[in-house]
């Protein structure tokens, strides 16, 4: 009796273990997704002030770079993506704030802008990784991709049961068919669409292959299933009318991930 006693405190204490390390693996950093609307004919030179002197300042002042990315497909959609992380909302404020100051940086954005703005509006978002979402890493891919930008608004009430669907099926079909998961994120509490956005990237071989593969996805069956039982718990689409868009998107040469 005593032995099966000691056995199922080792079991219970193992279990318990193993639920701080989950626990303890949750990806509880602040991302910023910043979306860059660039001047006529300043892409280049916006591109080039990363390249030399931003992401090396980023990195100085602790702010992690994990991505850069342009539109793919219209070359009049002069726009720069790009994500960021910090160990905490605290910590990105005390390392932008530390970066505007630096003298380097000071002296890069005024030569740089000697003849006019690079950017004509700057947009950024603060983001906390899904429960779902793989973890976020940077990475050179040994082949050529494709990522995808999906920009999600959930029905009124329904961010929870969107989540639970994307958790429970989506993702795994994804992988089924060729859609590579990168990263799941919902803007910070407090922050706007809180309560019904949902930001994710995955990745294709090409804008051909997603094509396939979405089509593929749309006509599985167990998709089906769960995209019509969700509906029919939530009493309706998860998303509102118009809330789900895309935009396809190439790593920049100094990207961290590509």
């Amino acid at each position: 009796m005593f032995t099966r006693l000691l056995t199922m405190a080792a079991v219970a204490v193992g279990l318990l273990g193993f639920a701080e390390i989950q626990a303890a693996a949750a990806d509880t950093k602040c991302y910023e997704l910043r979306i860059y609307h660039t001047a006529p004919g300043k892409l280049d030179d916006l591109h080039q002030r990363f390249r030399n002197h931003t992401l090396r300042l980023f990195e100085k002042h602790g702010i992690r770079s994990v991505g850069y990315w342009v539109p793919l497909q219209n070359n009049e959609d002069t726009r720069l993506f790009f994500l960021l992380s910090y160990p905490s909302r605290a910590a990105r404020e005390q390392s932008w704030s530390n970066f505007v100051a630096d003298p380097d940086w000071q002296a890069a954005h005024k030569a740089s802008e000697a003849n006019g703005p690079l950017v004509q509006k700057a947009e950024n978002f603060f983001l906390s990784a899904t429960d779902y979402s793989p973890a976020i890493k940077t990475g050179i891919s040994k082949e050529r991709r494709v990522f995808e930008f999906r920009d999600y608004t959930a029905s009124a009430g329904n961010l929870s049961h969107l989540n639970a669907r994307f958790r429970d099926h989506t993702v795994k079909l994804f992988a089924k068919h060729g859609i590579h998961n990168y990263g799941y994120w919902t803007p910070m509490a407090g922050e706007a669409g809180s309560d019904s956005r949902l930001v994710y990237l995955v990745t294709h071989a090409s804008t051909d292959a997603a094509k396939a593969s979405f089509a593929a996805f749309g006509q599985d069956p167990k998709w089906k299933a769960a995209r019509e039982g969700s509906e029919k718990n939530a009493g309706g689409s998860l998303t509102a009318p118009g809330g789900v868009k895309s935009t396809f998107l190439i790593a920049t040469d100094y990207s961290p991930t590509r």
